[in-house]
């Protein structure tokens, strides 16, 4: 997945929403779980509390006394972590009593919340808070104010318990948490994941369905569509529709203006027949320079309608077989070796004709001049892309003596033939350059591995595994 894919930009979108979520669902339950577990250690130790309360009483000297222990052993274990303490709000000889479990310490209340004094003989709603025990531990702890009918001193309750049952049950519950949201947000990416798949099925068919036009396996888009992608499917088959009505009225119209000019060309060349002296020689030769160019530029006019058309595409191998067969026949008594390297998924985006044309016209040249040896070899040209398509290159090379890098230059013009004894008009080359600029390619020669002329193509091509 690409970071530019919808796909990509969802999941991530998803992802992280699921994670703010998760996390703050995590956070607040966990905050939920501490108050209810505060709460119910609040209520136990206010059960202590009432204990204590109710098995308060008084000596004739006015002391305190317990009459009964509270019924929790870990209040007589020395330094357990728990422990109750009664203060009197004023100095009087009522002293303060502690549980045994403080032996001979006392709580520290000096960052406990106030307490107002009550008239009532204990508050609805005690004081809780967090201390620091005798043992250096945390403790929870309840304070309540109570005054009796029997002794006007106000006095203070208080029960503390330590504070680790609170966090160990809060760490018990946070592990097990963490777990089942970690478990359930993967539950939610693999969900998302499944629907971003199953929701951007059609946008997928629809890019496989373009490539296949664009490639030339398929001339329009088929198949069903959603409601919010079928408006583009048949906007892109008008368009198809559209360029072919385009290019089939240019055609109409090149073939049209052929046939205009051949017509008046051939009253012309059956006049010049029946005329004598050097005039007549003149009026050939520029008639059949005439001919030369209106089917030179007719055939461009041709092939760049054709290169416009959108899915047109040629097997490559096919085509260079045919023609190396063909010139081997013409050429048969000459004991030619040709080696051809060419994979059979490899095609050409044009046409057919175009192809045959670039390549006959190199492989003739190849042909006339080698001396008994042309190897031709296609690969894929990664390196070379025009416009997001992948490039193919078809090089020629024989063994014959070659041309100069001026003598290159110079074939390449319209016309040119550098040996008059070979057969000819001096077209091929510059209608191969030609041919292959409109599709957006190059062609240029060089000197041969073989020692003669190595003549290159790049086109535009893919291949059937991969549309590019």
């Amino acid at each position: 997945m690409r970071p530019s894919s919808l796909t990509t930009r969802l999941l991530i979108s998803a992802g992280a929403w699921s994670v703010v979520v998760i996390v703050a669902t995590g956070l607040i339950l966990s905050s939920l779980y501490r108050d209810a577990v505060e709460r119910a250690f609040d209520e136990r130790l206010e059960v202590f509390v009432k204990g204590l309360i109710a098995e308060i009483s008084f000596a004739d000297d006015g002391s305190l006394h317990v009459n009964r222990a509270l019924p929790e052993p870990r209040f007589s274990f020395p330094l357990s972590g728990w422990y109750w303490q009664i203060d009197p709000t004023s100095s009087s000889t009522v002293g303060s009593i502690s549980s045994p479990s403080l032996l001979d310490q006392m709580l520290d209340f000096s960052v406990m919340p106030a307490l107002m004094p009550s008239d009532a003989i204990y508050q609805e709603v005690p004081a809780a808070f967090y201390i620091i025990g005798p043992g250096g531990e945390e403790l929870r702890a309840i304070r309540r104010p109570i005054k009796f009918q029997s002794n006007e001193e106000l006095l203070i309750f208080t029960v503390a318990g330590n504070a680790n049952n609170i966090a160990e049950a809060e760490r018990s519950f946070n592990s097990t948490l963490i777990l089942a949201l970690s478990i359930l947000g993967l539950g939610l990416v693999f969900a998302a994941f499944l629907q971003v798949r199953y929701g951007l099925r059609p946008v997928r068919e629809l890019r496989d369905a373009l490539q296949e036009i664009r490639v030339g396996t398929e001339r329009r888009i088929t198949g069903k569509y959603p409601s919010e992608i079928a408006p583009l499917s048949n906007e892109v088959n008008a368009l198809l529709d559209a360029n072919e009505e385009v290019i089939e009225r240019a055609r109409t119209h090149v073939g049209n203006l052929a046939h205009a000019l051949k017509t008046p060309l051939s009253v012309l060349s059956n006049e010049v027949q029946a005329t004598k002296g050097t005039l007549k020689d003149k009026l050939e030769e520029q008639l059949l320079l005439m001919r030369r160019h209106i089917d030179h530029y007719l055939e461009r006019a041709r092939v760049a309608a054709s290169a416009n058309i959108i899915g047109v595409s040629t097997e490559v191998e096919p085509v260079i077989a045919g023609i190396v067969r063909t010139l081997k026949k013409i050429h048969g008594h000459r004991m030619i070796e040709v080696k051809v390297e060419c994979r059979s998924d490899i095609r050409f985006i044009g046409e057919k004709q175009d192809l045959e044309e670039m390549v006959g016209n190199l492989l003739d040249n190849a042909f006339k001049w080698t001396n008994g040896k042309i190897k031709l070899s296609v690969v894929l040209d990664d390196a070379k892309i025009s416009k997001g398509k992948q490039m193919l290159s078809i090089e020629i090379e024989d063994n014959g003596p070659g041309i100069t890098e001026e003598q290159c230059a110079e074939v390449m013009k319209r016309g040119s033939r550098l040996d008059e004894s070979k057969p000819g008009s001096g077209l091929g080359l510059s209608i191969v350059a030609d041919i292959a600029a409109i599709y957006r390619g190059s062609f240029v020669l060089n000197r041969a591995e073989l020692g003669g002329l190595s003549a290159k193509l790049v086109l535009p091509a893919h291949t059937r595994e991969k549309c590019v």
